[in-house]
């Protein structure tokens, strides 16, 4: 794993922030930021009847969707401002049934380079003592950054 202490700076925290804003499927999901640090970076889903497959639990794909957007923020955490992530291929274990009321997804780099980034994500619920509900490793692209 990277070794990353300390905080973002105000410019890549707010480069951060506005980018996880445009991500119009992030608002529709309803996922929120809950921590962002260098390498780091926690989002949430909070529950909802809508996002529930036919047996009742959240749908795997929202629960992959806040996993991948983890992962590629916290490679985003590591490149400067002229960079932007896509991820390039990710697999995802389903561990146990998406119960809760609120899902964090946990994306930490593993190894941050140049052009190529591989991250890991860990799905939880707020439920005491959860299994945990997806387990995710990434790996991403840099490239230049064409939004604002």
């Amino acid at each position: 794993m990277t070794d990353i202490a300390g905080t973002l700076s105000p410019d890549q925290e707010s480069r951060l922030r506005a980018s996880i804003g445009r991500q119009t499927l992030l608002t529709t999901l309803g996922i929120e930021i809950s921590s962002l640090a260098p390498g780091r970076v926690v989002l949430e889903l909070p529950f909802r009847d809508d996002l529930r497959q036919q047996n009742g639990f959240i749908h795997a794909g929202a629960i992959t969707t806040l996993a991948d957007s983890a992962c590629g923020y916290a490679a985003m955490s590591l490149q400067p401002p002229d960079r932007d992530i896509l991820t390039v291929e990710f697999k995802v274990n389903l561990m146990s049934p998406a119960v809760g009321q609120r899902f964090l997804a946990t994306a930490t780099v593993l190894k941050s380079g140049r052009t190529l980034t591989v991250c890991t994500a860990e799905v939880t619920t707020d439920t005491d003592n959860a299994a945990p509900i997806a387990l995710m490793q990434a790996t991403l692209m840099a490239l230049p950054a064409t939004g604002p």
